[in-house]
């Protein structure tokens, strides 16, 4: 059984907030990275104290490429000085989409790659939460524990929370319909699927929706919003198949280039998801809720705190 007084809680910049939430919901203190910028670009890190002996968590989204970089700088500095065991979560996994490659593409299916480089760096466990591919969880030899974090309680929570009658649960794509299912039977209500085909890296027409959502609130979900257009196109579908009023939730809000505009323009006015992409935070678009308390439950039991 781990001690608190053992447990040391950093983060790579972008997740700090977040990481700040973890370490509330434990107990325990976040630790400031020491970071300095030099004039060439490089970047100094410290940690704020001895770690050696010590469990130490890292909350690390890899959004971008220098977090991606800090996060890896991160885990080899845990090693380097000798921490007990390192244990990693990752909120939001880039490139998450990308876990296979299409064959004679010759592309790199950097979601693999990229999670196999953080593997490498060895830390003793790691979480993600709500991977698009579980693909991923295999990418090492066996030697590293890993643990697929669904916020399914959190999104039920969330939906609930909101007082809807007669609703019902839509994925904007067969591949998504599984997890809907699912959460369709935690809120005891009805889901259907539309049927979404991608015709270029970033664009996808949706087609028809089922007439279950005539007279209903179409609850669109999804695990990511990156530019808004299939979770847009499916919400018209819905409208067009008779139903009454439009939700859209996702857990991760990337809402990349003028996505955020493109919402404005669109039916959809309010949009639910997590705080596991760094930058989301409630305003006139997004309800933003935590998935703080879903961390720590797991860090918990995995430290046996």
């Amino acid at each position: 059984m781990s001690l608190k007084e053992d447990i040391i809680l950093v983060a790579n910049e972008a997740s700090t907030d977040l990481a700040r939430k973890v370490a509330a919901r434990l107990d325990v203190p976040f630790s400031e990275m020491l970071r300095r910028r030099f004039a060439d670009g490089e970047t100094y890190h410290a940690f704020p104290r001895s770690i050696s002996g010590k469990n130490l968590i890292i909350i690390g989204a890899t959004h971008t490429e220098y977090s991606y970089q800090e996060l890896l700088d991160l885990i080899q500095g845990g090693r380097y000085w000798n921490a007990a065991s390192i244990n990693v979560v990752i909120p939001y996994l880039g490139y998450s989409t990308m876990e296979r490659a299409k064959p004679d593409s010759h592309e790199i299916p950097k979601g693999i790659t990229r999670t196999r480089q953080i593997f490498k760096a060895r830390p003793d466990f790691v979480a993600f939460v709500d991977l698009h591919s579980e693909a991923v969880l295999h990418a090492h030899g066996g030697e590293i524990s890993t643990k697929h974090v669904w916020t399914d309680s959190l999104a039920v929570e969330k939906i609930q929370s909101m007082g809807l009658e007669n609703f019902v649960l839509v994925s904007p794509d067969y591949g998504f319909s599984k997890r809907i299912a699912r959460l369709a039977s935690m809120l005891d209500c009805p889901h259907t699927a539309a049927d979404k085909d991608r015709f270029d890296t970033d664009r996808t027409i949706v087609g028809q929706i089922s007439s279950v959502v005539r007279g209903r609130t179409a609850v669109v979900c999804d695990d990511m919003i990156r530019t808004g257009g299939s979770i847009i196109q499916t919400a018209q579908r819905c409208l067009d198949a008779g139903a009454a009023d439009v939700v859209v939730m996702a857990t991760h809000l990337v809402l990349s280039g003028d996505s955020r505009d493109r919402f404005k323009a669109s039916p959809i006015g309010r949009i639910i998801g997590s705080d596991t992409y760094p930058g989301s935070v409630s305003d006139e678009l997004l309800d933003v809720y935590s998935v703080a308390p879903l961390l720590a439950e797991i860090l918990e039991k995995h430290l046996q705190l």
